[in-house]
């Protein structure tokens, strides 16, 4: 191995950072960029480098406020990274193994822990079968011991996920679904390897009874439900896939997205039918899914289902500024919608800067709509006279626009 001045080592020192996390963030971005930028030409080196910064990871960042997960996202991205020019970097067994155990020392000494996902990845690591099966021969007498019936403690050991990643890697799957058998516990995260093990016998029927077997108070049921579907597009049962995972295996951190995802996922469905079968899946909150019959041109079905549940005012006039001139019915009313649920007291601090913005896009889309500028102010005086008790703040600042 030639020499190199990595430039990230002087910076993950032990006890570099402090408790705020967007130093290191920057940080580890930067180490990742350095170490993807060397294996465009020397990928063994960059494979040294990937093995250095994991090994200064944890203690580098022991003082680090993970509270607030942004940190531990961090690490785990670059583990994605990383992984991939550990194994692609073309080294013999020796140097491979050498490699192997300096990770083991860092994933060991871990104490935070930050590289917990690197076990997941050990077969991926070990490339070859034969280096995977010597150390799932080395950790299994530990896992074994551990989940004795017999033995003390809590049934834990650090290695767990490692030997049965490798167990898996050396295709050794019989005796991977007999030692997961002997786990005190049925958790997901031991468990996702016999469904796999399952997958790789061609026994997926059976495969997805195992992993429906493993849900429980609390385990990942969206992993469970994202693993059964991926088994049954796998195998050409999309309609099934889609009935029995796709709502509960693709939700996102919005309703838009999680709608924009399934979509992507089953294009022979129709969108309005996908559409109609999240609305169904959220009784009551009927207006959150205004941005997506939005996206997808289904704009009665948007002011329907606002009309009946409420959404974020400002969603809906952002809908009303956006399609004054394009689709000035729908953003008349999506603009009527905003204040009518500003009125009622929804919308999180709304200011009369709100209030004023979706009275002018009203007011700017009554005319392509056919609605004279008095016949909108009458109805808006009707409409938030009878609110009870409402939002007197919003309330008064219309009654003085309108008169």
């Amino acid at each position: 191995m030639r020499a190199h001045k990595w430039q990230f080592i002087p910076r993950f020192r032990r006890h570099a950072f402090g408790w705020r996390s967007d130093a290191p963030i920057k940080r580890i971005k930067e180490a990742v960029s350095e170490i993807k930028q060397v294996a465009r030409k020397d990928p063994v080196l960059a494979a040294e480098g990937a093995i250095k910064l994991l090994e200064k990871l944890s203690p580098a960042l022991e003082q680090v406020d993970s509270s607030s997960g942004a940190i531990g996202t961090a690490v785990n991205n670059a583990i994605d990274t990383l992984v991939p020019i550990i194994g692609k970097a073309d080294v013999d067994s020796k140097a491979r193994q050498r490699w192997l155990d300096r990770l083991w020392t860092a994933f060991q000494n871990d104490g935070i822990p930050y590289l917990e996902s690197l076990g997941d990845y050990w077969g991926e690591l070990c490339v070859t079968p034969e280096l995977a099966s010597s150390w799932a021969d080395t950790l299994l007498p530990w896992v074994e011991q551990t989940w004795s019936p017999s033995a003390t403690g809590h049934g834990y050991f650090k290695g767990t996920s490692v030997c049965l990643a490798s167990l898996y890697a050396a295709s050794r799957y019989d005796e991977l679904l007999k030692l997961i058998d002997k786990a005190p516990h049925k958790l997901w995260h031991y468990r996702q390897w016999g469904v796999k093990a399952l997958v790789a016998l061609g026994k997926k029927a059976e495969a997805i009874r195992y992993a429906e077997e493993s849900r429980g108070r609390n385990e990942p049921d969206w992993l469970i439900a994202q693993t059964c579907e991926a088994i049954l597009l796998s195998s050409g049962m999309h309609d099934e896939a889609y009935r029995r995972y796709a709502l509960e295996a693709n939700r996102a951190t919005t309703n838009l997205a999680t709608f924009r995802a399934i979509t992507k996922k089953y294009p022979h469905k129709v969108s309005e039918d996908i559409l109609r079968d999240l609305i169904a899946s959220t009784p009551g909150d009927e207006g959150k899914w205004f941005a997506a019959a939005k996206s997808v041109s289904l704009f009665d079905m948007a002011i329907e289902l606002v009309t009946h549940s409420p959404t974020d005012p400002r969603t809906l006039t952002r809908a009303a500024r956006d399609y004054c001139e394009k689709q000035p019915d729908f953003a008349l009313n999506s603009g009527l919608a905003a204040l009518r649920w500003m009125s009622l007291g929804h919308g999180y601090e709304i200011t009369a800067g709100d209030v004023l913005e979706a009275y002018t896009a009203v007011i700017e889309a009554a005319p392509g709509a056919g609605v004279s500028t008095e016949q909108v102010n009458a109805q808006i005086r009707d409409m938030v006279s009878g609110v009870q008790p409402g939002n007197k703040f919003v309330i008064d600042i219309l009654e003085r626009h309108c008169s």
